[in-house]
């Protein structure tokens, strides 16, 4: 029985010592540090703010004007395993991100890790910002620090067990964390812009593709914008591939107009969480407009039911 015990307790020392090992939150290494100068450039910083969604979820529901641009957090996303409460990343030093280095900004777009060396939970879409390059880090925290404090303070997240342990997800990470692109667009310009500003800036995939292990893994790039349930349990997020359960009757210049003006071919307009989505691409130029619609023609089509 000692002997059973003594094997028993060893097993469980090493099962734990490599959850431990196996989950070390990454960083930046080197050869990231390198590139990041803090000297990024303020106006490209906001075309990147607003492609990538910032305001959708960290400003204030319902915010109009400039207020989309105080990043307070405070929405409350309640999933299946929980409610995720969405923190303020506005410049304030004790609520916001304000005493953070670009090196700590950088990890977490990157790796999804905290300056603290903690997991974030794939909530926040770094498994899609991974793969944003470094001058637009660089741009975009430019930009983030001009924008106002927010006193906005924020409760934890209310998490089930076993959802609550953070370390956890970097198990999560170890499947699913990966900045290569989903699909092969070659070497044309325009289709290279709209796929990264279609699976990385924009992170369209997050909502609009199927997740594995029921809904709680990452996303099943083998039916790429698909559609899918809605993440926060309620209703389906469309098909956007271009199949004919998708946009498939959808010119690319139909995509182009749905973004500049929220309106689609069919005289329906954006609703729910793409109204506030639609309001952002419709602040980039056109030609990136043109790069998205170019990009959603391209990838495979996909018959969703």
């Amino acid at each position: 029985m000692k002997r059973l015990l003594m094997v028993g307790l060893v097993a469980a020392l090493t099962g734990l010592a490599a959850f431990w090992l196996l989950t070390i939150p990454y960083t930046s290494g080197e050869s990231v540090t390198a590139w990041l100068k803090d000297d990024g450039d303020i106006v490209k910083g906001e075309a990147i703010f607003w492609a990538s969604g910032c305001a959708s979820c960290h400003a204030a529901k319902d915010a109009q004007g400039d207020q989309k641009l105080v990043l307070g957090g405070n929405h409350a996303l309640k999933t299946p395993v929980g409610t995720f409460h969405v923190p303020n990343i506005s410049p304030d030093q004790e609520f916001g991100i304000g005493n953070w280095t670009l090196k700590e900004f950088a990890d977490a777009l990157l790796f999804g890790t905290s300056p603290q060396g903690r997991h974030y939970y794939p909530a926040f879409p770094y498994s899609s910002y991974a793969g944003m390059n470094f001058e637009d880090i660089n741009h975009l925290w430019a930009f983030i620090k001009t924008l106002p404090a927010s006193k906005t303070q924020n409760p934890p997240h209310d998490l089930a067990f076993p959802f609550n342990i953070s370390r956890g997800t970097g198990l999560w990470k170890m499947l699913y964390l990966d900045a290569a692109s989903v699909i092969s667009v070659g070497d044309d310009p325009v289709l290279q812009r709209g796929q990264y500003l279609v699976e990385v800036l924009g992170h369209c995939g997050e909502c609009h593709t199927p997740r594995t292990l029921g809904g709680f893994g990452g996303l099943d790039r083998t039916k790429w914008l698909s559609g899918g349930p809605a993440p926060e349990g309620e209703g389906k997020i469309p098909d956007i591939t271009p199949g004919q359960s998708g946009i498939g009757a959808w010119s690319q210049e139909d995509i182009v107009y749905y973004l500049e003006t929220g309106f689609t071919p069919e005289f329906d307009s954006a609703g729910g969480s793409m109204v506030s989505v639609q309001e952002n691409m419709a602040k980039l130029p056109k030609s990136d407009l043109e790069a998205i619609a170019a990009y959603l023609k391209s990838v495979p089509a996909i018959s969703s039911k």
